[in-house]
């Protein structure tokens, strides 16, 4: 995987809005309770040679602080207000990291005071008219085990200070942003804008996509489930392609700019024989290219199955400036249909029957209910957040990082997006699974 370099330059330290001074209510549990210190950092290169090249140069190798309860916190919990919005698209784990947080801050941290933020930030906005939730445990005792979202979401950018007048007209103390890097610039830009105006405000973000491409982040919530999901799309495709001459199944799934998706549901089940991925460049045309491939398999071995991700083979299709949706993302251009098209076009000039069949799951994928591993996760991930917030601690994305729960600025994880390696361990897995080779002609 390729993460932004891990430069020693960057700033990696966490923004405190002040003096912790108040007890934190988790010294009532006389066993069990390993507070953090925050001089605890974890390496965010664990290999060797980095960390040894680091300190020949008198360096202090990049790390990350460790998260976790702190003993002593900086909100009154009996003052506290805290408020949850979700922001983008749907993904599978939403429900649960909500239930996590308020559980969290209800029964241990003692605040009862907090706030559900509906359709994304424009719950802010006055105009659009949106009511506020209130949030306590038996609101949300059962919303883990639903898909979809149960707070709503919406994409889009807010004007920032129209949030910030919200925040401070509520008197939210803490802020918890549930969303993808969209979200995280949003986040950062709520921070500048509430330090700007001197307000106490903790912004503790909780990292959101099944594309699993964030920064700094070694896998996102609901990416689990996402791929099991993907594996029922590929296992409806498979059968389809065994039960027919000449059969193909074609799956389309999410990842926009990152195949993770795609390599992760290849390996899980072994039935995909061409796996494509943003990260990879691919041929249509020539001996090597898809098509050749395609026709060949398909020929020898009587059916094929083919894996796309929504982003790869991008360059194929069309020319001219794409368009963007509300949240800045680009519109892509449909490389599932145009590989349809294009696959049976190839095989009628080749006077060579075909049975193709082509599944897009990408909607139902992002709205199933978390497994239980992604609800495990997020749990974690919303204590996390609490406790930070708690601390008085902002400015910070919550993360797992090297097998540890750890805080990363926001000014950070906003910097680039993580990718597929092609020279990585992964797409070699996926290789070797596939067969496939390299599909470039020429």
């Amino acid at each position: 995987m390729e993460h932004p370099p891990a430069d020693p330059n960057l700033n990696l330290e966490i923004f405190s809005l002040g003096k912790r001074s108040i007890a934190s209510p988790l010294v009532r549990y006389k066993q069990g309770v390993s507070f953090i210190r925050d001089g605890r950092r974890m390496l965010m290169d664990l290999d060797r040679d980095k960390v040894r090249e680091a300190l020949d140069k008198g360096q202090e190798p990049p790390s990350l602080e460790l998260a976790g309860p702190r003993d002593k916190i900086y909100f009154d919990p009996t003052k506290t207000k805290a408020a949850i919005v979700a922001c983008g698209g749907l993904c599978p784990g939403i429900n649960s990291v909500v239930r996590s947080i308020v559980l969290e801050l209800h029964y241990n941290y003692g605040v009862r005071n907090i706030l559900g933020i509906k359709f994304g930030l424009e719950g802010f906005i006055p105009e659009y008219g949106h009511e506020l939730m209130e949030l306590n445990p038996e609101v949300v005792v059962n919303i883990h085990g639903r898909g979809g979202c149960f707070l709503g979401m919406s994409r889009g950018p807010q004007d920032i200070e129209e949030v910030v007048d919200a925040i401070e007209r509520l008197n939210i103390s803490l802020l918890f942003t549930i969303g993808g890097d969209g979200t995280l610039r949003a986040s950062n830009k709520i921070c500048a804008e509430v330090h700007e105006r001197g307000l106490k405000t903790a912004v503790v973000a909780i990292p959101k996509t099944i594309d699993n491409d964030i920064a700094y982040v070694a896998r996102t919530f609901g990416f689990d489930s996402a791929v099991a999901a993907a594996t029922q799309a590929i296992a409806s495709a498979h059968n389809e392609a065994i039960s027919l001459p000449h059969g193909i199944g074609l799956v389309k799934v999410m990842g926009r700019y990152a195949g993770f998706v795609a390599a992760h549901a290849t390996l899980a089940l072994a039935e995909v024989n061409f796996c494509l991925i943003p990260e990879v460049p691919f041929d249509l045309e020539g001996d090597n290219g898809l098509l050749a491939h395609v026709l060949e398999r398909t020929v020898e071995r009587g059916h094929a199955v083919i894996l796309v991700a929504e982003g790869a083979g991008q360059n194929l299709i069309g020319e001219g400036e794409l368009k963007k949706d509300a949240s800045g993302n680009v519109l892509l251009h449909d490389i599932g249909i145009f590989l349809r098209d294009r696959i049976k076009d190839y095989f009628l000039k080749k006077g060579i029957s075909l049975n193709l069949k082509y599944i897009d799951p990408s909607y139902m994928i992002r709205s199933v209910a978390a497994n239980p591993i992604d609800r495990i996760y997020c749990g974690f991930l919303g204590q996390h957040a609490v406790h930070a917030g708690m601390a008085g601690k902002s400015r910070l994305m919550v993360s797992s990082w090297n097998g540890n729960f750890v805080h990363v600025p926001l000014e950070v994880c906003t910097k680039g997006v993580k990718r597929v390696d092609p020279g990585g361990q992964l797409w070699r897995s996926v290789r070797e699974v596939t067969g496939q080779g390299r599909l470039i002609s020429g």
